[in-house]
């Protein structure tokens, strides 16, 4: 790609990786991305990714033209005759089949600008169809606590959690998946004192800072979970002050943990009572404790009810509402978080006001001269299951579904049955493959607009570069594609009017601004007419306005896949040096394949039974496809299971993992995959 005549400058930016909201810019010294010394990393540190994040501006792969389907090819275009396939095609299937004929999936790895206008398109259009990657992660985190707390976000900062006195990290690996936050935040107060009790199937890099360990069986969470809760309430660790004050459905829920058998719940859930009992009372005993939560809780059938089980111990240890505790997701990609906050999801408008609240409704069309449809839309992945079949149409924005998605041989087949399919990307992706229609898009590097990081603090990205090619700014693409497809003018001169706006129809950021956010951030809910944001939630009153959270109940459910007496559990998760699908960082040259990447952990015990060596070649199959790997043999990961990283198109590990739905988030369930293991042959 020629880049003779691309002007690249330095602006402070974001990294568009993780949510920790690194700040990240052009060097002119180094002709490289360097961190700046910004809100999150106060001293200019970066990861190995942000550090590689240029990379990608300047790659010689990046989309740079058009892309329109003839013949089956996919051929270069102008910009107009590709637009016009797109408004003309999916006008075509309004008028015919309706407005839910059609798909829309925002990007989380996108401004708040961005995925702002791409859902009010839809809304505009009348349907509510429009979702975001966050389905694929933390859906069922939101969804449980917006139902008890009110909000679906970090209840705390990142400023005040290092003065918990125990991390309770569940599900989730801080060390390699947000290292910035690890490093800078947990690490500091672990070596000052602070407990860590880590629970996950496997030992990783944060595992070597944790005081306990509990290794859990995949799927068999909510046990180990309960089995805590019996201890606190069977040990008085509890809260009496907080359970009277602010907790509701205390007696019934201790009546339901008296009947909890903690050893019996332990060996479900395949960890050691002893040991159960010992982190349960660190937990317990502190003055301040501050629980994470990552996608190894949220990726179940069964997500949504794992994350009540957690809610349960800080709720039962008065762990609410104050500096050092809270129930805290870590949020996976730059912009996951805002790409919610500003509707792009089926069930919620702009700043989480449900689709189904007249007074929301009507608060929109105040301002977009057209009321929102009034039910909820589908899901991505329950999108992705009605293609060809009720959905014709989708617009793929900065996303890669052909590989994220489960079951991905399912989803193949079904993105090829739509009648159009519009990817707007950087690269030739593997969803790429299956499109009508490509617009080349930017990367971070080449827009303006703002990003939430995951304790929901509003942070400005600049230009740093002008676009390759013909390829177009984002907000530019989404604003012509507005004006083309409804009757509304989407004239806004630039990303801050586009801020304007949301912050007019969105309580929770109506007292933000550009000027507000310079070179630092806002924290949300900043109401209109405060001076700043809220940094702890739920002091007096949980955001749902109530002054008390109810305790639930929560029973265990089986995994969907049963798992016979020759197969071992698969469950899937990140590594420090790449990101997601992989489309972008396998294109960063410093971002090479290392061990433990794209290998299938297996315990010796394991692979003793079957034959396997370490660096042997395997199969990995079930009913769903197969793929072969590399067998790391290792103590790392629990008897019983065996686990992959999800970043490579090739080998494509979602080909195993199951679509079956969280019947309230609509989550699928990639941490539990029946699979057999074997060797290839020679």
């Amino acid at each position: 790609m020629d880049d003779g005549e691309r002007s690249f400058r330095a602006a402070p930016s974001v990294c568009p990786f993780c949510g920790v909201g690194c700040s990240l810019q052009y060097s002119e010294k180094t002709a490289s991305a360097r961190g700046w010394t910004g809100p999150v990393n106060r001293k200019g540190e970066i990861c190995p990714k942000g550090g590689a994040a240029w990379q990608m501006v300047e790659h010689e792969d990046r989309l740079t033209q058009p892309l329109v389907r003839e013949s089956g090819r996919l051929v270069t275009a102008s910009w107009d005759e590709a637009l016009d396939r797109v408004t003309g095609t999916f006008a075509d299937i309004v008028a015919t089949d309706g407005a839910d004929a059609l798909a829309f999936f925002a990007s989380s790895n996108c401004t708040n600008e961005e995925n702002y206008l791409l859902q009010k398109v839809a809304r505009l259009l009348g349907t509510n169809n429009v979702d975001n990657c966050a389905r694929l992660c933390h859906a069922s985190t939101v969804a449980a606590m917006a139902q008890r707390f009110g909000a679906g976000a970090m209840t705390n900062s990142l400023d005040d959690l290092g003065e918990a006195d125990v991390f309770l990290v569940v599900g989730a690996n801080p060390a390699e998946q947000h290292p910035v936050i690890f490093r800078s935040y947990l690490y500091p107060a672990i070596k000052n004192g602070t407990e860590l009790i880590h629970i996950d199937p496997r030992e990783n890099a944060t595992t070597e800072a944790a005081t306990h360990h509990l290794p859990v069986r995949p799927g068999y969470d909510i046990p180990l979970l309960n089995a805590i809760a019996a201890v606190l309430v069977e040990e008085a660790l509890t809260d009496e002050a907080f359970l009277d004050e602010r907790v509701e459905g205390v007696a019934a829920f201790r009546a339901f943990v008296a009947d909890v058998d903690v050893e019996a719940n332990a060996e479900l859930a395949g960890v050691d009572p002893d040991e159960l009992r010992a982190a349960a009372r660190a937990y317990g005993a502190a003055d301040r404790a501050a629980a994470f939560t990552g996608m190894g809780m949220s990726q179940h059938h069964c997500g949504t009810d794992n994350v009540h089980a957690l809610l349960n111990l800080a709720l039962l240890t008065g762990n609410v509402g104050k500096r050092g505790t809270g129930v805290n997701p870590l949020r996976g990609q730059n912009n996951v978080q805002g790409a919610g906050d500003v509707g792009a999801l089926p069930n919620v408008l702009p700043g989480y006001q449900s689709v189904t609240d007249p007074v929301a409704r009507e608060r929109i069309a105040a301002e977009w001269g057209v009321e929102p449809p009034a039910e909820p839309g589908l899901t991505e992945v329950e999108a992705t299951h009605r293609f060809g079949d009720g959905v014709r149409g989708a617009y793929v924005f900065g996303e890669n579904p052909a590989v994220t998605e489960p079951n991905a041989n399912r989803v193949a087949d079904a993105l090829d049955r739509l009648d159009c399919l519009v990817v707007h990307d950087i690269f030739r992706t593997e969803t790429v493959e299956h499109a009508d229609v490509v617009l080349p898009g930017c990367v971070w590097a080449e827009k303006a607009g703002t990003v939430t990081n995951t304790d929901r603090q509003v942070i400005r990205m600049r230009r740093n570069a002008d676009p390759p090619g013909d390829a177009r700014r984002d907000l530019e693409i989404i604003r012509e594609l507005g004006a083309r497809l409804t009757d509304q003018p989407f004239d806004y001169d630039g990303p801050e009017a586009v801020f304007e706006e949301f912050t007019r129809v969105s309580p929770i950021y109506a007292g933000m601004s550009y000027d507000g956010i310079g070179t630092g951030s806002q924290r949300w809910p900043f109401p209109e007419g405060a001076t700043e944001g809220v940094g702890v939630l739920h002091a007096e009153r949980f955001e749902s306005g109530a002054q008390r959270a109810p305790l639930v109940p929560v029973e265990h459910v089986d995994p969907v896949d049963p798992v016979a007496d020759d197969e071992l559990v698969l469950t899937t998760g990140r590594v420090l040096q790449h990101f997601n699908s992989g489309a972008v960082t396998r294109r960063s040259g410093t971002l090479m394949r290392m061990r433990g990447e794209d290998v299938l952990q297996i315990h010796p015990d394991d692979a003793t039974a079957r034959d396997i060596t370490d660096g042997d070649t395997v199969e990995v199959a079930n009913d769903r496809g197969s793929v072969t790997l590399a067998a790391e043999v290792t103590p790392a990961i629990r008897r019983g299971t065996v686990f992959a990283t999800f970043h490579y198109a090739d080998p494509l590990v979602n080909r195993l993992t199951g679509d079956e739905l969280d019947p309230v988030a609509k989550i699928p369930e990639f941490k539990h995959s029946a699979a057999r293991v074997t060797v290839v042959g020679d």
